[in-house]
């Protein structure tokens, strides 16, 4: 089966791709493994993210995206032509697709082009670009060409952006190049600083899933990891409870409340009313982090809730888009 258009969510840490028909046909990391001596691509997705800090020296990991724009524009054209084939898309070499690929708002003209080069140079016909925000908001359900301000704040792995739309367009909107990487980070500085133990990206992000929280617990959870004793040099093993992690990203998580509060302060009074009455949506894969929704709820004063499948919300959008290109294609995107 030929499929003529393709929504994708590139995204730092994922990347999804949707059909229109197949609805999501693959979910992968945005990471790919490189033969330095042979110069070509070994892996991409799941298998390159389990070669991540494993690797020989002839073999290079990359992660071609970077707060959420093109850091590596070799490797991520081979992304994308690694996702285009295989949804099947090209046909024989000269049908090819159209492309929706999901942006942050806060991205510049440049970057922007980037991305648009790079899925023409992997094989598309035409690349649409559109604002992720309002993709995401399109993927949670918010009706938002309807006259009432909804507000959604996406925290994805590179970036946090939070939006105020109404009528089918941004308000008011912020980002902040600080998601699920750089809270991974933090884990990491506070477990080499409170323990002198070094841990992988792999091992981070593992803490944050299991027993990650926004606000300390009565009762803590605990996760034993590994890693590599700074002063002795060897192998050890620690437990961590999910309060000491709330305490490693505290000032992290503090920074995205900071950028919500200052679009609220932007947001024009009737639209803060609306808000105030069915409250902001969290999206992306920061959203999935225990008791977010209550952080942000107590630091502002307004209700917060997380969308359905945060994670899919943008790439749910790209689908909705691309189903109705005719529709969207004056309002929210770009075309090469």
């Amino acid at each position: 089966m030929f499929i003529k258009k393709i929504g994708i969510d590139l995204g730092t840490c994922n990347s999804v791709v949707f059909t229109a028909k197949k609805k999501v046909v693959l979910q992968e990391p945005s990471v790919v493994a490189v033969s330095l001596s042979e110069n070509r691509i070994l892996a991409v997705g799941q298998e390159a993210k389990e070669m991540t800090g494993r690797t020989p020296d002839t073999i290079m990991i990359y992660r071609p995206l970077k707060d959420g724009v093109i850091a590596d524009y070799r490797v991520t054209q081979a992304m994308l032509r690694y996702f285009i084939k295989k949804t099947k898309a090209i046909n024989f070499g000269f049908l090819k697709p159209e492309l929706l690929i999901g942006v942050p708002a806060g991205i510049t003209s440049t970057e922007k082009r980037a991305v648009i080069e790079a899925g023409v140079s992997a094989g598309a016909r035409a690349v649409y670009t559109a604002k992720e925000p309002i993709l995401a908001a399109i993927g949670a359900g918010v009706p938002i060409n309807s006259c009432s301000g909804h507000m959604i704040v996406d925290i994805g792995g590179g970036t946090s952006e939070v939006a105020v739309i109404s009528l089918g367009g941004i308000v008011t909107c912020n980002s902040l190049r600080v998601g699920g990487d750089k809270l991974d980070q933090a884990i990491s500085r506070y477990i080499k600083k409170k323990y002198n133990l070094a841990i992988g990206e792999q091992t981070a992000e593992e803490i944050k899933i299991k027993i990650g929280t926004a606000l300390p617990e009565k009762e803590e959870r605990k996760i034993e990891i590994r890693g590599r004793d700074l002063i002795s040099g060897l192998p050890q093993n620690i437990k961590v409870s999910s309060n000491e992690v709330s305490s490693a990203i505290s000032d992290r998580l503090g920074e995205i409340v900071r950028v919500v509060k200052m679009v609220l302060r932007d947001t024009p009074p009737e639209l803060s009313a609306d808000i105030m009455d069915k409250g902001m949506v969290l999206s992306g894969g920061g959203s999935l982090l225990k008791n977010i929704d209550e952080l942000i709820a107590q630091a502002t004063g307004v209700p917060c809730f997380v969308a359905e499948d945060p994670l899919l919300c943008v790439a749910k959008g790209t689908g909705v888009v691309i189903e109705n290109l005719d529709i969207y294609k004056k309002s929210i995107m770009s075309k090469k």
